[in-house]
């Protein structure tokens, strides 16, 4: 009976974190569309200081979606792991870029179905080796783990860490080096997810009727969250404000989940009762994920489809066999040295101005 059960909130948690990204991915579609209807109207854009997108169904849409999703994504970490419902945050990325395929007219390139179907195939791998048993049930059992020595020592280091990187490090680096905000946006988010997976399991026990509203840890769960969430958000902004969105993305993704999986690792030992395979399958879900990711970001501006992979492969076949051909025919017919030396040179300018797309690419 306990193990029906544990494969049926696994499968509801899997639902709840799939929907969300495809609400916040949808979310991104529905406010850049409303941002652009102003922007045809000749409202005041939004980066200008405009609020006219208040006005717009379409932008309150995508906040509606948006705040859907992370509902959905809050609800998730109550019925499955952390281990599973982290690295699925994902595929809101690949809905996004698919969905403004279609509605927003951005081309996806031939980097961006690569990375698309990498992250497809990953968080697949990531669903079939995820472990699909809860240890923590109860608000008592949640206490308990909190009270770990183990969880007690991260979570030390973590608050030490993000306060130097916060008043040390970040007001000398933060500007130059994207690592810095990053790092503490992804930290502090790994306590967040402790706090939300916590509150998940009292909102569980709220409403099977337990007074749970009575117990410390859920209001100590409800305020830690509330200054995590708020210490994510004003540094990823940071991150944003001063680099290059293509940039903080993945970097972001990796870290963050990065940190939330070590965290789960020792406040949850969901890892304890997973066998070998099944790691090396969430790790290798995992970074097929993280390749994915990278090449749907890092190559976006990159002007490269399928339908041009034969034609240049042709074209460097071709400047390849004429400029073989021409220094033979150079070689043995000095009457024609001339027109020769005219093919080499018109040759290995092709070759030449070829081989500087392939570097700019």
């Amino acid at each position: 009976m306990s193990q029906t059960r544990g494969k049926y909130d696994f499968c509801i948690g899997l639902a709840l974190a799939m929907s969300s990204s495809i609400f916040i991915g949808g979310s991104f579609i529905l406010k850049k569309k409303g941002l652009l209807r102003l922007a045809r109207k000749g409202s005041m854009r939004a980066g200008q200081g405009g609020h006219a997108y208040l006005k717009e169904w379409l932008w309150w849409a995508g906040l509606l979606s948006m705040g859907a999703g992370e509902v959905a994504n809050f609800a998730a970490y109550a019925f499955a792991p952390a281990t599973l419902v982290t690295p699925l945050g994902a595929l809101s990325v690949l809905v996004s870029a698919i969905l403004s395929s279609f509605f927003l007219n951005e081309k996806l390139n031939l980097h961006g179905k690569i990375g698309c179907l990498l992250s497809i195939l990953g968080s697949t791998v990531m669903v079939i080796h995820a472990p699909q048993e809860e240890e923590v049930e109860t608000l008592h059992e949640m206490s308990n783990k909190l009270g770990d020595p183990g969880f007690v020592v991260f979570a030390t280091l973590v608050v030490i860490v993000s306060l130097i990187l916060i008043f040390v490090v970040g007001p000398r680096h933060g500007q130059t080096n994207i690592l810095v905000y990053i790092t503490i946006c992804s930290v502090i988010g790994a306590l967040s997810v402790s706090c939300v997976k916590g509150l998940g399991i009292v909102i569980k026990e709220l409403f099977a009727g337990k007074p749970v509203l009575k117990h410390p840890l859920s209001w100590i769960l409800l305020l830690s969250l509330i200054v995590c969430v708020s210490t994510q958000i004003n540094y990823l902004n940071r991150a944003l404000d001063i680099f290059n969105t293509s940039i903080v993305t993945p970097i972001y993704y990796v870290i963050f989940t990065t940190s939330v999986l070590t965290c789960s690792a020792i406040l949850f030992k969901e890892w304890q009762h997973m066998a070998a395979d099944d790691i090396i399958g969430t790790f290798s879900g995992f970074l097929t994920i993280i390749v994915g990711i990278f090449l749907l970001h890092a190559f976006k501006d990159v002007n490269f489809t399928l339908a041009n992979l034969p034609v240049s492969l042709r074209k460097d076949e071709r400047a390849a066999n004429g400029s073989l051909l021409s220094t033979y025919d150079c070689l043995n017919h000095d009457e024609e040295s001339s027109t020769c030396v005219g093919e080499m040179q018109s040759t290995e300018s092709l070759s030449a101005r070829r081989n500087g797309s392939l570097s700019a690419f």
